[in-house]
């Protein structure tokens, strides 16, 4: 009897453990020390999908757009249902500009666009009104783990 109950507590901490270490390994993405999970959308596919076809987000929760290259940027909310802030980052990891409380578009034909004040490269998508909230501002930078996994 001992011995299975010491066998069940140690099954249960590795299970434990290894959803701790699983749950470590999720990707993050922070901004004034405000860390959210995200999903990184790093190809051409996973970029033009997006959030679309969502019906929630997270609070603390996003996505992380990486472009190959920076460039001025255009997003817009085909088939999105959440509203949005959706900031845009140079090389340098630095915030170039924001559109706040973008309005979902979901299925309509003619969707309003988006774009960066200027060329940007990383573009990461929040819950509307977060970007405000952390009181974000031109400059303020992004942190990723999606940073060092790529290099």
């Amino acid at each position: 009897m001992r011995k299975r109950l010491i066998t069940t507590i140690a099954l249960t901490l590795a299970i434990v453990a290894s959803g701790c270490a699983q749950q470590a390994k999720s990707p993050w993405a922070e901004v004034n020390g405000k860390r959210f999970t995200i999903e990184v959308a790093d190809t051409p596919e996973l970029r033009e999908r997006g959030l679309m076809f969502r019906r929630e987000l997270a609070a603390d929760a996003g996505m992380l757009f990486v472009h190959d290259e920076m460039s001025p940027i255009a997003y817009w909310m085909k088939n999105t249902y959440i509203p949005l802030d959706i900031l845009y980052f140079d090389n340098q990891k630095k915030l170039v500009s924001a559109q706040l409380n973008v309005l979902p578009c979901g299925e309509q034909i003619q969707c309003p666009i988006y774009p960066s004040a200027g060329p940007a490269r990383y573009v990461l998508e929040i819950n509307a009104g977060l970007a405000e909230s952390l009181k974000l501002k031109p400059g303020d930078t992004l942190n990723s783990s999606a940073f060092s996994a790529k290099k």
